[in-house]
This record gives structure tokens, C-alpha cells and sequence, in this order.
């Protein structure tokens, strides 16, 4: 006999605001992210692969301090200067993760920001490169003091929104990211095939598996698939 597809029930969650990091959520931005920091790696004698390990979800800054505890921040803070430069000039092989343009359409007029350890010029890059739609809220690298995954920029995305951390939903891709958004006490949609090792609430393969909805006073229902 054949087999027989069983439909899966979709977690359902509400929310009064939607918090979405940038790169490995709505944007694919792997390639040039490894093409700048194989490069720096090799420049610095380490490890390529150990490297990439580390960077997803963090301000340069912050991943040059765990690569390179010995090194002096101020030395870390040129140094990301200087490669968010290069990333801003290469966009080369940026797209959308499936699903972004629709799921960013969903939202206008619902409460939602960007929350990204990419600063104004980068994120404004790789947006455009994707063909996605700024959010009108947005909290970048000059927003905050603190990287992911430190809580600040989530916290302060919630309240340039007016609503409690309690009830907004983070979604995310990378440990960084998703350990920041818990640690915001919000709950969090893991995006794509590294945010399952690091324990968001739910998970999906990309952002065809999410529908949004309006409902009754304020609240927003995310369906997930």
C-alpha cells in the first residue's frame, strides 16, 4: 500500500511584536561572511573552519575577543571597522532566505523590527542586495554597547516598540542570537539548519514555514510549521 503523508499540526504562537535578526534570517549572507573571514583567519594564522564556528550572530569585535583573548579591544574595533567595510562592498552572492519577501510583506502594519549586529551601512547593503524590504524600526551595531549575545539589542527593540520582552517573539538563526533572545526572556523561532542545535522554542528549515496573522486587540499569531 503507499504511504500516507500525516499533516503536521503547526505550533501556534501569539505575540504583540515580532523581533528578526538579519543575516541568516532573512538574508543568506554565508558567502561573503566566509569569504571575509577565511581571510582574516588566514591572516592571523587561525583556523578557518574553527573561525566560522564563532562569528555567526556577533559584532566582529566581539568574535575577534574570543579568537584573540590576548589581544587589545581597541585593536578588535579597527579591525571590525575595516572588515564591515569590506562586507558592505561585497554583496556578491547575497540572496533572501526562501520565504523573506513574503513573510516581510505579512508584516506591514504589525509591530516588527530589525535587530542586527550588522551596522546602518552593512544592513542597509544586504537588504538591498536581497531585494528585501528595512523594517521602520531597525536597532544595528551603533544601537547598542553590548553584541549578542548579550541581551541589550533585543531589549531595546521591544521597548522602541512599546512592548513588554514578555511578549515578543525573536527569530533567529545563530547561538549567539538565539541564547540573546532567551536571555531577553522572549521566545524564539530558530530559522534554518544552525539554529536547532541551540534551543529555540521551535524551529524551521526557512520562513515559507511561518504565516502571520492579525488577531483581536493588538495580538499577532504566528503559525509555524
Amino acid at each position: 500500500m503507499p504511504a500516507t503523508t500525516v499533516p503536521t499540526t503547526p505550533t501556534v504562537l501569539t505575540a504583540r511584536a515580532l523581533l528578526l535578526d538579519m543575516d541568516g534570517t532573512l538574508v543568506n549572507s554565508d558567502a561573503v561572511v566566509e569569504r571575509i573571514w577565511r581571510r582574516w583567519a588566514e591572516r592571523h594564522g587561525l583556523d578557518g573552519d574553527e573561525v566560522m564556528k564563532v562569528v555567526h550572530g556577533r559584532q566582529g569585535y566581539a568574535s575577534m575577543a574570543l579568537l584573540l583573548p590576548e589581544r587589545p579591544m581597541e585593536q578588535n574595533h579597527a579591525d571590525n571597522a575595516r572588515m564591515l567595510a569590506e562586507e558592505t562592498a561585497d554583496v556578491a552572492g547575497v540572496v533572501p532566505i526562501p520565504g523573506a519577501p513574503e513573510f516581510l510583506a505579512s508584516l506591514r502594519g504589525l509591530p516588527h523590527a530589525l535587530v542586527t549586529s550588522a551596522d546602518v551601512p552593512l544592513s542597509t547593503a544586504r537588504m538591498a542586495a536581497a531585494g528585501l524590504e528595512l523594517p521602520e524600526v531597525r536597532v544595528t551595531a551603533e544601537s547598542v554597547g553590548a553584541s549578542k549575545p548579550d541581551p541589550e539589542g533585543f531589549l531595546k527593540g521591544a521597548a522602541e516598540l512599546g512592548v513588554a520582552p514578555a511578549d515578543c517573539v525573536v527569530f533567529e538563526d545563530s547561538a549567539a542570537g538565539i541564547e540573546a533572545g532567551r536571555s531577553a526572556g522572549m521566545r524564539v523561532v530558530g530559522v534554518g539548519p544552525r539554529a536547532g542545535l541551540h534551543g529555540p522554542d521551535v524551529v524551521v528549515a526557512d520562513l515559507r514555514q511561518v504565516r502571520v496573522e492579525a488577531a483581536a486587540g493588538g495580538e499577532i499569531r504566528l503559525y509555524v510549521a
